[in-house]
């Protein structure tokens, strides 16, 4: 019995005469996602697109698992491929989703019929394939509204496919669709989650990490790498930039005042990643800064922190409360990993009593003391380039 996965695209199907280019970004995605599991070919059918094994030996539960991860997917099936036979169709079924029908207490058969030929219409397959399991498994009970398996039946140009319950796939749209952003990447809780949800709308990311040495230690750069990982599984590879930053946090710390600290190093954070971003052909910055979370991040902060750059600041976190944030850096899978007790440079220096109502002129003259363009230029010429993947 041949077995293939059924794609279910999400917001792509929306895209009028743009939407093979979309798609095939998203295979181009896939192919990756899948590179080390088997070889696939996949093939675009209306809204949905076919993956099958070459050689049949892949394993396609990985494949699901690994497609589940594959942002532009809305949902996917793995299916079994019958002939387009009333009988073979039945035949299949009992045989691929036996298992499954056996473990139900109630279910509902789907039937799409594409190809018009076929003798059955759509509400006939249903009542006959409905039928027929319940001939077979005696326990079953017909629930349409809420059942627990779905037996769904499609019957295309040259086969038809046999499925059970869709599994949910990461929706968005494919990376890379969207251009590029570099997102300023910290050892926390927050700015993983930024990255996630900036990918899922289709943005390619690139990577900036601020690092202070002997105030940081390498286990915290580990860290940082280790949630990029997980956040690559998601968005693909990362390229990865480690940015010196040691002098510059020492420099602000003896000579700008006190309570400037942290808006002052945000900046500098701000300007070089700028730097780099435009390096990296990204038209946008992203970070994980939600309003009122710390002191530096009240809106006149921010203001503040936005204006030492010309490029749009993407905050996808800007709006969630730290519960909503730690409940999807659980569901990445970043959230054991950004607990860790590794501090990061965020933490060097921080003032006793920051400046939460801070007025762009002050903190422009506070940071006037600092000889900002060696500076900047000598943590951009010592950065350290990696690619996650």
């Amino acid at each position: 019995m041949k077995e293939i996965i059924l794609i279910k695209n999400g917001e792509i199907v929306l895209k009028g005469l743009n939407r093979n280019s979309f798609e095939d970004i998203l295979i181009k995605n896939m192919r990756k996602a899948l590179s080390d599991i088997g070889e696939f070919t996949f093939t675009k059918s209306q809204s949905t697109i076919v993956v099958e094994s070459v050689d049949g030996e892949a394993d396609l539960e990985d494949a699901a698992e690994a497609l589940t991860k594959v942002f532009g997917i809305a949902a996917l099936s793995r299916a079994a491929v019958a002939e387009k036979d009333m009988e073979d169709i039945k035949r299949v079924t009992l045989e691929y989703l036996s298992d499954a029908l056996s473990e139900a207490k109630t279910f509902k058969v789907e039937a799409k019929r594409s190809d018009k030929k076929f003798p059955y219409k759509s509400p006939d397959i249903q009542q006959e394939m409905g039928g027929f399991i319940l001939s077979k498994f005696h326990h079953l009970k017909v629930d349409v509204h809420n059942p627990e398996l779905t037996v769904t039946v499609e019957v295309r140009d040259k086969y038809a496919f046999v499925r059970g319950n869709n599994i949910k796939g990461a929706g968005g749209m494919p990376v890379s669709t969207n251009g590029r952003a570099a997102v300023l990447i910290s050892g926390g809780i927050d700015s993983p989650v930024a990255a996630y949800m900036m990918a899922k709308r289709g943005i390619e990311l690139v990577a900036v990490h601020f690092a202070s040495p002997p105030y940081t230690t390498e286990l915290a750069e580990e860290k940082v790498m280790q949630l990029l990982h997980k956040v690559a599984k998601y968005s693909g590879p990362i390229t990865t930039y480690v940015v010196p930053f040691t002098e510059i946090q020492e420099a602000i710390r003896d000579k700008c005042p006190e309570d400037y600290f942290t808006i002052i190093m945000r900046r500098y954070m701000m300007k070089i990643s700028e730097k780099l971003a435009r390096h990296q052909n990204c038209s946008a910055l992203i970070t994980g800064e939600s309003v009122g979370q710390v002191a530096s991040q009240t809106i006149y902060a921010l203001a503040c922190t936005d204006a030492a750059v010309n490029m749009p600041v993407f905050r996808p976190c800007i709006g969630m409360d730290k519960v909503e944030i730690v409940n999807l850096s659980r569901k990445i899978d970043t959230f054991e990993t950004s607990i860790q007790p590794y501090e990061d440079c965020c933490t060097v220096f921080t003032p006793k009593h920051p400046k939460t109502r801070a007025k762009l002129p002050d903190v422009i003259e506070a940071e006037a003391a600092l000889d900002e363009a060696p500076l900047i230029q000598r943590a951009f010429e010592n950065v350290r380039k990696t690619v996650i993947k």
